[in-house]
Parts: C-alpha cells; structure tokens; sequence
C-alpha cells in the first residue's frame, strides 16, 4: 500500500507542474506598483530575460523533483522484485507476447476490449503488475498480477471519486507488451557506454490524459546522468547528458 502511495503522490506532482509553473510565472511576473515601475525602467529588455531565465529554471527544477518522486518509487518497488532469480524476462520478446496473449484471453474480457489503467510493470524476474478497466463496470478497476506463466484473479483497487478515470486508460490494442524489450535494449546499450550505469531490471508505462509514457527516464552513472524518453512504440524518442 505505500508504495502505490507513493506512485500516486509522484503522479500527483506531475498533474500540478502545470499549475505549479504558473503560480512561479505569477510571482515572477510584475503585477503590483513596484513591478510596474521596474517595468518602466530603461533597462526592461534585460529585465524580461532575467525573468524568463528564472521562470525556466523554475519549471527545470519542478519537473526534476517530479522525474525523482517517480523514479524512487520505481527503485523501492522494484528492490521487492528483482531478489527473484532474473530470466532475462525484459528481453524474451517471445514470452512477452505470450503474456499479452494469456492477458487477452482471459474469460472475462471474451469479446470485449481491454483498456489499461494507470500504470504497467514489467520485471525481470518474469512478473507483470497491471491496473485494468472492470469489464463490466467502466468504474471499478481491478488488478492483476503475472507471476509462473499465468494471470492471477483480479484483485478490486479502491479509488477516490476524484481520480480521473477516463484520462487514465489506453486500450490494449494501442500498445504491445513487446515494446517493454525494445526499451530495455536500447536502455542497456545507452548504459554500457555510461561508466557506473546498470542494465534495467524492470521498465514501466504511465499514463496521463489517455497518453503513455514509458519509464525510466534516467541512466545514472558513477559520474555522469542522461536523461531518456521513448515513443509509445519503445523506440528512442530523445537521449541528452544532464
């Protein structure tokens, strides 16, 4: 339980960088008498890029804190996981797919489509976690568990009457298990030229306003950190040193 606590104080933050730049810019921003006076200053052009610096790194730094939320939590989840005995699960593309085939089979969802909730997990030691819209009711949502080459029984997640449902789900059909292997070897190669770096042991998706994001979106290194995005499919989307 604390550790989906804790996903969701991360992607809590994530939601408010928004609101979070905005009440920053607003600060910033001269809106009193003596901002307006500096404003009238000669020396306004300079004013404006001071500000504008500020306000970036402002936003730089939210989004950072966000990123490490994230990311601790993904650490502490997977320490649990990672003392299985490793199969090189995160590279079988053959046993992903027959993952996402058992998923797919399943009697409950004979006929109807599958949307994913709010997160996905996939571990090294062959273990999958994923949230999955009721298939019945679109407001309950259930959790399953992928361990010994088959799908537990769902298990009922409580949820708030303010957790956004409907921007939290993507179908099935709109993403592939295999995708969790592409990441985890473009991942591990980036990670072989960064001294320190350490190959992945689980990589995940999340998902806000109906869009995915595939984590993680650091490799860290004895000296150095990159940051890491991928497109929805697992390929390389961007790849820089912090």
């Amino acid at each position: 339980m604390k550790k989906i606590l804790i996903l969701i104080m991360g992607c809590s933050l994530f939601l408010s960088c928004e609101q979070i730049s905005k009440s920053i810019s607003e600060t910033i921003t001269p809106t009193d008498t003596i901002g307006k006076k500096e404003a009238d200053k000669p020396n306004t052009e300079s004013f404006e890029k001071s500000q504008a610096e500020a306000i970036a790194k402002a936003q730089a730094d939210v989004q950072t804190m966000v990123n490490t939320v994230i990311e601790k939590h993904s650490t502490t989840y997977t320490q649990s996981h990672t003392e299985g005995k490793a199969i090189n699960f995160l590279t079988n593309k053959q046993a992903l797919k027959k993952a996402e085939e058992a998923l797919r089979n399943l009697p409950q969802y004979a006929g109807k489509e599958i949307f994913i909730y709010s997160t996905l997990y996939f571990y090294n030691d062959g273990t999958i976690n994923v949230m999955l819209q009721h298939p019945e009711n679109p407001k309950y949502v259930d959790a399953y568990e992928f361990r010994d080459n088959k799908w537990s029984e769902p298990r009922p997640i409580q949820l708030s009457v303010h957790d956004d449902i409907k921007g939290r789900l993507i179908s099935l059909n709109k993403t592939s298990f295999v995708n969790a292997a592409t990441i985890t070897d473009i991942y591990n190669k980036k990670a072989q030229e960064i001294e320190g770096a350490k190959p992945l042991t689980s990589t995940y998706l999340t998902i806000w306003n109906n869009q995915i994001r595939w984590y993680p979106a650091s490799i860290n290194g004895s000296r150095e950190r990159y940051s890491i995005q991928f497109n929805d499919n697992g390929t390389l989307k961007a790849f820089k040193q912090d």
